[in-house]
């Protein structure tokens, strides 16, 4: 699987290896600023919490990826990649506009 991530992401070595810690310490910090920040709203944890954390945690993940990828010198990688991620969605938005009759 790792050769695989290796070979569509066209990065080899340090350079994968710098990859794979910055998501992994974005998705960590994510994870940390979501509960510290629904802590703050005093919501006890119930259904409700779990929904809001993980529509938090789904919109700052891109944040705290982008914001780790500085420090780890991968951040034209993750600005890339999320741009992707992007435009998927937004191409199947419009897909589904072009599709559906006025």
């Amino acid at each position: 699987m790792l050769k695989k991530l290796q070979s569509k992401w066209k990065v080899k070595g340090w350079r994968f290896a710098l990859i794979l810690i910055t998501f992994t310490l974005g998705g960590s910090l994510c994870g940390w600023l979501g509960r510290k920040i629904l802590l703050l709203t005093g919501l006890e944890k119930n259904i409700s919490w779990f929904i809001l954390y993980i529509i938090l945690i789904t919109l700052l993940w891109p944040l705290c990826v982008l914001l780790i990828s500085i420090f780890t010198g991968q951040y034209l990688f993750f600005k890339t990649y999320i741009k992707k991620i992007f435009s998927r969605f937004s191409s199947k938005k419009k897909q589904k506009q072009q599709a559906e009759p006025a």
